[in-house]
């Protein structure tokens, strides 16, 4: 079975957003990652502890988004940042339990392990409406991701019921979501569908 990471988007949110939280944190996902990075930093940390608490409630991991201090602050060692920023900060390894980063190459991937990644998000790998503009990398990237690293690698873009077929004895952690638990009708139906494809 596949592990999922569900990761948050207000604006497709058709509903109050921490009900929508609430109802995926319920299910049975790996973690939950509040992505909300474009808001403002005193925002996203009234956010965070509103989602945190939710989590919490249902024992679920929550990954912080981008803000290390806001992590620091609130002692909960478990961030993804994108790898531009990585590249800029000095990481505190000692305190980050989890660190995940997105990649979108070989190279990417590789230099990610050196900053101190313990888990990737590699993509996109389908057709998604999030990234109209640009051709899907295909399996065959995502392949070369995990043979070149050993964390684990969650596949992410365009994975849905239909999709997740295609990515059938490829050595992944996961997959990470966010397009589909953010407007899905029945979210523990959506989740279950997802998990029980391999």
């Amino acid at each position: 079975m596949y592990k999922l990471l569900a990761i948050t988007n207000r604006r497709l949110c058709k509903e109050d957003f921490l009900n929508r939280v609430e109802k995926i944190a319920a299910t049975k996902i790996s973690a939950l990652l509040l992505r909300e990075k474009d808001l403002s930093p005193a925002a996203y940390e009234k956010l965070a502890r509103q989602v945190l608490s939710l989590c919490q409630r249902y024992n679920t991991l929550c990954i912080l988004h981008t803000y290390e201090d806001i992590g620091q602050r609130l002692q909960w060692p478990h961030i993804h940042m994108p790898l531009p920023l990585l590249r800029k900060r000095s990481v505190d390894k000692h305190f980050w339990k989890t660190l995940g980063v997105s990649v979108h190459s070989v190279e990417e991937a590789e230099e990610a392990v050196v900053l101190g990644a313990t888990y990737l998000t590699a993509g996109h790998i389908f057709t998604t409406a999030c990234k109209q503009n640009l051709p899907p990398r295909g399996t065959n990237f995502l392949r070369q991701i995990c043979q070149r690293t050993t964390i684990p690698v969650y596949a992410l873009g365009g994975i849905t019921p239909q999709t997740i077929e295609n990515l059938r004895g490829l050595p992944i952690e996961g997959v990470a979501i966010m397009s589909g638990l953010m407007d899905c009708k029945d979210t523990a139906r959506y989740v279950n569908t997802l998990l029980s494809s391999k």
